[in-house]
């Protein structure tokens, strides 16, 4: 059962939209990260959790990450309807989004029904894997083809993925996982980065086990406070549940195959009158905006389903980049695709933009050294004076709020 604040404590339930019309007497503080989209259950909880991290992220500074037909191009919030299509983002098919009726897509090379760990369908039919197009194919979703992840478990059977922890709690960020023959090993995090390539893109990406994870030592892992800094820095959260001691299972004959697990995506937090931290966050049932959890607490997910604690986070962090650079007259026009998420404090109805951009300018690569030039803006574009006729170096700075950097600044010479 999932648990949420109320007037009188704590209140075990689904129906935490009950929640929502009393929020302002009975939480802190309330804050959500705007425009999450909510996909239904589609090939994989975190096929289905990465489309809504991917998706925010296509409607908020990088339009790549999504260029099918579907709500005219742009991800759209749901995939109810006429938004069915949008699932081929995580799980391409052929036949669906405008893939050709005879491409074979992720569907149709890896996925035969939840749990299935029969063959993938390219070798039952003894046909050529198609190349990586959708997010899926690169996080290793459904791909039954992998042995010894981690130590843990084979797989990953019809519906799963897989994270490479840090076993002592220890952050690792842009962690790429090898087989014991050194060939690379896709799972969730190096996947992401992977597919932000794809797209055209650059990402940082770091995994970490939850703090309250009895397996790590004290005073490690992920906290609150950190995934706070994370909302608060205007970036949702991949939740990776499962259980703390469970590493594999028996299915049929097949010993080793994935342990129960489920991905949800945290994109806000409250903390209540008495200093409880609670979670908001998308279950990947497409099952509203009221869906909370206690930070620690045993059972995430509504109704019971899967009783399943918050094992570890995923993070993922799209870099900026300059996409283009014009002269108009004694003007220099730059265009650039970044983070851009807007907060929203459910505690005084107040909303702001997260991000705001500073173009900073080098004359030598060498020994760079980068000056502001221009104004800061929350704007995707500038325009700056054309005061030199020499070559000069370009990259975006974020800074969030209060002014502290994060993100990876991106160049564009001229």
């Amino acid at each position: 059962m999932s648990q949420t604040p109320t007037r009188t404590g704590l209140f075990l339930g689904f129906l935490t939209a009950l929640w929502a019309g009393n929020s302002s007497g009975n939480a802190a503080s309330s804050v959500y990260i705007a425009d999450v989209p909510d996909y239904q259950w589609h090939a994989g909880c975190f096929g289905t959790a990465t489309g809504n991290l991917i998706g925010f992220w296509d409607r908020h500074g990088f339009p790549d990450f999504y260029r099918g037909p579907t709500n005219g191009g742009i991800a759209p919030l749901n995939s109810n309807g006429p938004n069915a299509g949008i699932t081929a983002l995580w799980a391409s098919e052929k036949g669906v989004d405008g893939r050709p009726a005879d491409s074979p897509g992720h569907i149709d090379d890896y996925y035969l029904d939840y749990e299935s760990f029969a063959p993938d369908p390219y070798i039952l039919l003894r046909r050529t894997e198609h190349k990586p197009d959708s997010i899926g194919d690169f996080i290793g979703l459904n791909q039954d083809k992998w042995v010894n992840l981690n130590g843990e478990c084979d797989g990953n059977i019809d519906g799963y993925s897989f994270v490479f922890w840090d076993g002592n709690g220890a952050k690792r960020v842009d962690y790429s996982p090898k087989t014991e023959t050194g060939l690379a090993m896709p799972d969730l995090q190096s996947g992401l980065r992977n597919w932000a390539v794809f797209s055209g893109y650059e990402a940082e990406t770091f995994t970490q086990l939850s703090d309250f994870n009895p397996s790590i030592p004290p005073s490690t892992g992920f906290t609150f406070a950190d995934l706070k800094a994370e909302i608060d820095s205007g970036y949702p959260v991949l939740l990776f549940m499962q259980s703390f001691t469970n590493y594999s299972r028996t299915l049929g004959n097949r010993p080793r195959v994935n342990p129960s697990i489920h991905g949800m995506l945290a994109y806000g937090y409250t903390v209540s009158d008495d200093g409880t931290p609670f979670v908001r966050y998308r279950t990947s049932w497409a099952s509203g905006h009221f869906n909370f959890s206690a930070w620690d607490a045993k059972d995430w997910t509504p109704e019971g389903i899967l009783n399943l604690p918050l094992r570890g986070v995923i993070g993922f962090h799209p870099k900026p980049k300059i996409i283009s650079v014009a002269k108009t007259g004694q003007d220099l026009k730059l265009r650039w695709h970044a983070p851009r998420s807007f907060l929203h404090d459910e505690s005084n109805k107040s909303s702001k933009q997260v991000q705001t951009y500073i173009l900073e300018q080098a004359f030598s690569m060498q020994d760079p050294h980068f000056e502001p030039v221009g104004n800061p803006t929350s704007d995707l574009e500038t325009t700056i004076p054309l005061n030199s006729d020499r070559e000069a170096y370009f990259r975006i700075r974020i800074e969030i709020d209060s002014g502290s950097g994060v993100g990876s600044p991106q160049g564009a010479s001229l």
